[in-house]
């Protein structure tokens, strides 16, 4: 597969890109973390299909990871974190909007993978319709909760297969990929929140906070 070069290339591949099965999700969360930049969310609803590349990604790894919501244990709120992997666990960010996780490894271990920004592929129209924003804005997608907004998910797709036709990833290409600490974990202790375990692609412009280079 060839090197990718600029979006434009990406779109005409992904036209017939495979899903991803479960042997992907059902992998070590930093390994599937680090894997899922370059890949493509998948959202299909009776508005129309949306799908964007994943440019910035967070493993959580509880119930020891501090920063995780299952460090605690199980709860109604992350049941979906203890189940099969290969399901969405989304749920709402500081009551707000919605974010997208991704549940890895195998089922028992609560460990996910935060989706914290894409770049527009298919349906922009309708993403610009839902965010109120400009096609090429950077903002469109540039966030956890601004890409779900985008894409339509809602608490609705909360413990959804992902190996569905509904809410999938497909695969795809990625450029050079940055690591650094996650974003806004520091109530978690220095310890975890020190852990670089965010993965983003160097220089798209999509990426939610500095570093970008």
């Amino acid at each position: 597969m060839p090197a990718r070069t600029d979006s434009l290339v990406v779109v005409t591949e992904l036209s017939s890109a495979k899903k991803l099965t479960l042997e992907f999700y059902a992998r070590p969360v930093l390994t599937v973390a680090q894997e899922c930049i370059g890949k493509v969310l998948v959202h299909r609803t009776a508005e129309g299909e949306t799908a964007g590349r994943i440019v910035e990604a967070e493993a959580y790894r509880g119930p020891e990871d501090r920063a995780a919501h299952s460090w605690r244990g199980m709860t109604p709120r992350t049941a979906a974190m203890f189940g099969p992997p290969g399901r969405a666990y989304v749920y709402l960010l500081y009551g707000v909007n919605w974010a997208f996780n991704i549940v890895t490894s195998s089922e028992g271990q609560p460990h996910a993978v935060l989706i914290r920004a894409l770049e527009p592929l298919r349906g922009v129209e309708l993403m610009t319709q839902r965010r109120g924003q400009r096609a090429m804005a950077r903002e469109l997608t540039n966030g956890p909760g601004k890409l779900t907004q985008a894409l339509g998910i809602t608490g609705a797709d909360y413990a959804r297969d992902l190996c569905g036709d509904e809410l999938f990833l497909e695969d795809g290409l990625a450029g050079r990929i940055g690591r650094s600490r996650r974003i806004n974990v520091e109530p978690a202790g220095e310890v975890w929140a020190a852990r670089p375990w965010r993965f983003y692609e160097r220089g798209n412009r999509y990426v939610s906070v500095l570093p970008r280079d």
